[in-house]
């Protein structure tokens, strides 16, 4: 019997390793090997939501966010959301993630949990979290393309997880793209890889709930539409 698309991203995320080099002042965290409840709690999560063979279209995040998918193990998912809209309590850790409020406020207007991962699966080229050492004993969230060099050390793992996120059973004829910066780093990975044939780039659920919070209808719309391959459509008023 073929494994269901959960249980193939179950598989993905326990074999998620860094094994390559990073510049000075930067480390990648694993929420898989530091907290045993992460493992636990993300294998729910596709069991319940992923536990078919259906296709998804692909929605291609970041990295991790240290509040988000590094503590949950699912992305732009914080603890919060992960009990009150997904059901699935997490008892080690507590976490609010900004992107994680915009991103389930579009969730619930497209109907609904079940409704949206039963046609989209989210993930990252840089499935883990970065974080970039600040003052004293503090860690801040980083992205992957935020120092050059950084980018040059982990572009082929990049391809790799993309690769790996395909394998999985995702439709490569249009995936969406959050962050207009991303779009150009997933483009340059896209040009050498040639993995997708239409990047469709949407703003980041973090811009849009921190900097446009009172334009958040048109963006939920916007994604929305996005999603129903109607973008084009969408009227700015």
């Amino acid at each position: 019997m073929s494994k269901s698309f959960g249980e193939k991203v179950i598989e993905f995320n326990n074999g998620l390793h860094y094994t390559g080099k990073l510049p000075k002042g930067f480390r990648v965290m694993n929420p898989f090997i530091e907290n045993p409840e992460t493992m636990q709690v993300m294998s729910r999560f596709y069991h319940k939501f992923y536990n078919d063979n259906n296709p998804r279209k692909f929605i291609i995040g970041i990295n991790p966010s240290r509040h988000g998918a590094g503590v949950t193990g699912v992305p732009f998912t914080d603890t919060k959301r992960l009990k009150n809209i997904c059901g699935i309590e997490m008892k080690s850790a507590k976490t609010h993630e900004v992107s994680s409020v915009f991103l389930y406020d579009m969730i619930m207007e497209y109907g609904g949990p079940e409704a949206f991962y039963g046609k989209f699966y989210i993930n990252s080229p840089f499935p883990l979290a970065i974080v970039r050492h600040a003052k004293g004993d503090k860690w801040l969230n980083a992205n992957y393309y935020d120092d050059p060099k950084l980018f040059e050390m982990v572009e082929d793992f990049m391809i790799q997880s993309l690769q790996d996120s395909i394998d999985l059973g995702v439709d490569t004829s249009e995936v969406y793209i959050l962050g207009k910066k991303n779009a150009d780093f997933i483009k340059k990975l896209n040009d050498k890889a040639k993995l997708f044939e239409k990047l469709v780039p949407l703003e980041h659920p973090r811009f849009i709930q921190q900097y446009k919070s009172k334009e958040k209808q048109l963006y939920i719309d916007k994604y929305i539409l996005a999603f129903s391959g109607l973008e084009n459509e969408i009227s700015h008023k």
